[in-house]
């Protein structure tokens, strides 16, 4: 059965076309030998990482580090770990059904169901720009000296990046994901090597210390980074990318489609765990080392690191990374934005006026804080971007699961058992964590 059948073989009541129909099946995957097919299927789990590596990220983890050392090393590993299963699953959904996430949802579920879940994925991609733009826009004014509310301005151009990538075709716009992925992971190598850290507790770091659970301060700081690690526009943008390749529709080319899917996605979280644990150890070597527990803002941060190591090569890094963050996300989230509209509405804008709304929605809070608060205020509002996804994450993660374990949707591609218990268990517990976290902050 060619690909043109078997989508027409799909149980779609809705008449839909592909989200990022442009794109759909325009890898070739068909090359003999292992390691070219393995090429052939890394790019997507990248585009992913970028939202395991956010501003959101970078926060919890420069507190993490300043105020307890290494010990929250084991919570980044976990909750890598943790995201690795997720997003393994969201690509076990697209290939078994063809669906993405958002498709998935709507033809599966009552339209006011599905219609509360696309606002709310909706609000988490809002969300998640707001952290963009305000990540972006500290690294503006880290490299440049431009004042972070200009700095806000100017991200709204990023659309005509994105535009000029997305001409070029995905492998394309892949490439320039993975480039700037390895900007940030040398930028952050460099400076974790310049910090000097002691190995031996880097290493008892990343085993679970019963601290963790004990201090409410130091299980606060291990919420934050659950919370900031697993996305949920991560999972409608996985679920879409993935059918960029063009992997066949027969049983046997969709398991090896999945196994090929699931090393990209393993191989890029393992480097954005590399990435998150840099900047933690960064932090752990520098702010804790010298007794400065309290930094939390990222430019606070970089201006410790000048003090701390000397000279400007260690923050001008620190900014530069930063900088590629923002650029990155734009990219993933504007992706993500389209997969999610495209989805659970059928409706197509041009890429450029779906960015334009997301990215002025969130222009308008982060500069009512940058004026009103200053460029203190940009910390709480990357907090505030981090508590709102984390109360959208189970409205993306239960659906993704409930999909995955049907026989009837997924055929002899449906989670093994054991998978699943593990997937449920991981789910209660981000969703548990997530919530102490939302009342926490709220209560506080």
């Amino acid at each position: 059965m060619d690909s043109a059948t078997h989508e027409a073989a799909l149980p779609s009541r809705t008449g839909f076309t592909h989200a990022l129909d442009e794109s759909y099946r325009t890898v070739k995957t068909d090359h003999a030998t292992g390691w070219r097919r393995l090429l052939a299927f890394l790019g997507p789990g990248f585009l992913v990482a970028v939202g395991y590596m956010d501003p959101g990220n970078w926060a919890t983890s420069i507190a993490g580090g300043a105020s307890e050392g290494y010990t929250l090393l084991s919570v980044v590993l976990a909750s890598s770990l943790m995201a690795m299963l997720l997003q393994a699953l969201t690509a076990r959904l697209a290939i078994a059904t063809g669906f993405d996430l958002a498709r998935a949802c709507r033809e599966y579920y009552p339209r006011p169901v599905a219609m509360v879940l696309w606002v709310l994925a909706e609000v988490a991609i809002i969300a998640t720009d707001i952290a963009e733009v305000v990540g972006t826009a500290i690294g503006l004014q880290l490299l440049f000296g431009i004042p972070i509310t200009i700095g806000v301005l100017v991200t709204a151009i990023d659309v005509l990046l994105i535009l000029a990538l997305q001409r070029f075709g995905f492998r394309k716009l892949e490439a320039f994901v993975i480039a700037l992925l390895l900007v940030i992971f040398i930028s952050f190598i460099i400076q974790m090597l310049l910090a000097q850290p002691v190995w031996s507790e880097v290493a008892a770091g990343l085993v679970p210390s019963t601290r963790i659970a004990a201090e409410p301060a130091l299980l606060y700081l291990a919420l934050g980074i659950i919370g900031a690690t697993v996305m949920p526009h991560n999972l409608y943008l996985h679920s879409g990318i993935v059918q960029t390749r063009a992997y066949g529709s027969s049983e046997s080319e969709k398991r090896s489609a999945l196994k090929f899917a699931v090393l990209d996605s393993t191989i890029a979280l393992s480097f954005a765990f590399l990435v998150n644990a840099a900047i933690l150890i960064l932090a752990a070597a520098t702010f804790f080392k010298a007794g400065a527990v309290h930094i939390k803002e990222i430019g606070e941060a970089q201006a410790m690191l000048t003090t701390l190591l000397g000279g400007m090569l260690a923050p001008q890094l620190f900014a530069i990374a930063l900088l590629c963050c923002g650029l990155n996300s734009s990219v993933t989230g504007t992706l993500a934005g389209q997969i999610v509209m495209e989805g659970f509405l059928n409706i197509r804008l041009p890429p450029w006026a779906r960015r334009m709304i997301t990215r002025l929605i969130a222009i308008v809070p982060a500069i009512l804080v940058t004026l009103y608060y200053g460029e203190t205020g940009t910390g709480a509002l990357l907090i505030f971007s981090q508590v709102v996804l984390a109360f959208q994450l189970p409205f993306a993660i239960v659906p993704l699961l409930h999909f995955t374990g049907s026989k009837a949707k997924m055929k002899t591609l449906s989670t093994p058992l054991i998978m699943a218990v593990a997937a449920w268990a991981i789910a209660a517990l981000i969703i548990g964590l997530n919530i102490k976290l939302i009342v926490d902050v709220i209560s506080s």
